[in-house]
């Protein structure tokens, strides 16, 4: 065992004692300890080239990533499809992959499928971000008081109710939407006041090129069996409207109209202007 005084007099030696420490599967914390060498830059000049054993490496989240990307460079896939396969950066697969043969010059036909493929897979992330967004924002509401239904129906009529003008002053409440959700609001909000189901009758408006007795199925479900149907309303078909609601999804709209409403109406428009001048 050498002493400190004279540790480092001997380099060569003290380099072939480092080596083969280090190949006998030593850290450099043992190496250090067994030479007496408490200089981090006189360690790494006698293990310079010597490779860690396995034993010492820390694991790297990232070792089997560089590992399949390798192996589909091998393959002779460029950045861009290793790209695409495991959605990791092109600065990381470069630095991983550069000392692997490059692959053959791709024709403009492949750069284009994997232009696609990586659209593809872009398009597929950002829908899973938006339905996560979408699912945390639906959990921020939670659970309506009724208050907060109360607020809403009545904004949510305001904006799609009809309403009285002067040139025409019906006071009488009817909503009309083909969103079912809107529809089911709307009559959580009428159970919220007490409503009588049986003052409630609905009209399906739809037109003629739709299948009429699937709405009206479709509609009666959406309501749950309250109030009554009453003749669907027919719209005629022009061949010169681009009309985008078609298809077998289309279900037209459905009118709800509360009988007997002239008080509602006088209370809900009270109601819309007390929300209105409380937020001025």
């Amino acid at each position: 065992m050498r002493n400190k005084s004279s540790k480092y007099s001997d380099f060569e030696g003290l380099r072939e004692q480092a080596i083969a420490l280090r190949r006998e599967g030593l850290s450099r914390r043992q190496i250090r300890d067994r030479l007496f060498v408490d200089n981090n830059d006189i360690l790494n000049r006698l293990l310079d080239g010597e490779p860690a054993p396995d034993w010492t490496r820390r694991p790297n989240a990232k070792d089997d990533l560089r590992a399949e990307a390798r192996e589909l460079r091998r393959q002779g896939m460029t950045y861009d499809q290793i790209q695409v396969e495991l959605g990791c950066s092109k600065s990381s697969i470069s630095l991983w992959v550069r000392d692997l043969p490059k692959p053959p010059r791709r024709t403009r036909e492949d750069a284009s499928a994997i232009a696609k493929r990586g659209w593809e897979v872009t398009l597929q992330r950002r829908e899973v971000e938006r339905r996560r967004t979408k699912r945390a924002a639906t959990e921020e509401i939670g659970t309506l008081s009724e208050r907060e239904l109360m607020i809403v129906g009545t904004a949510l009529y305001w904006a799609e109710g009809t309403k009285s003008k002067p040139h025409r002053p019906q006071e009488r409440v009817v909503f009309i939407n083909s969103d079912p959700h809107m529809i089911k609001v709307f009559l959580a909000w009428l159970r919220l006041l007490k409503v009588d189901p049986d003052n409630l009758k609905f009209h399906v408006h739809i037109h003629e090129t739709a299948d009429t007795s699937a709405a009206e199925r479709y509609w009666a479900d959406v309501v749950g069996g309250i109030g009554s149907f009453g003749k669907t309303s027919i719209k005629k078909h022009n061949p010169l409207t681009n009309r985008k609601n078609i298809g077998e999804h289309y279900q037209g709209c459905l009118m709800v109209r509360v009988n007997q409403s002239a008080d509602l109406y006088r209370r809900i428009e009270g109601w819309w202007y007390g929300i209105v001048l409380d937020g001025n």
